[in-house]
């Protein structure tokens, strides 16, 4: 069995070089999770994505004053840190 260094030499990956962390953006970016540039405001629909919820579900969570909402005219976003916030304040444990 060879070590890394040798695997190294010959041209073969040994798992933490670049390739790697390309590879899993790659994988993050299909599922549709990877934001080169992270941002504070989301739309509802990505507010749904984050919580798993459909986009109705989450205007049930604002209609009811469970997130509050940032208002730009007639659209509605979400401040991440409300998302964050709203995911802590529901976490039950059972025993």
């Amino acid at each position: 069995m060879e070590d890394n260094a040798s695997r190294t030499q010959q041209g073969h990956s040994t798992g933490t070089d670049e390739t790697e962390g390309n590879k899993i953006r790659g994988i993050k970016k299909a599922h549709g999770i990877y934001n080169p540039l992270p941002k504070r405001l989301y739309t509802l629909k990505e507010a749904g994505i984050f919580l798993g919820r459909s986009l109705w579900g989450v205007r049930d969570l604002v209609w009811a004053g469970k997130i509050p909402v940032v208002r730009d005219g007639k659209k509605m976003f979400i401040d991440i840190n409300d998302l964050e916030t709203y995911i802590t304040r529901n976490k039950t444990t059972y025993v």
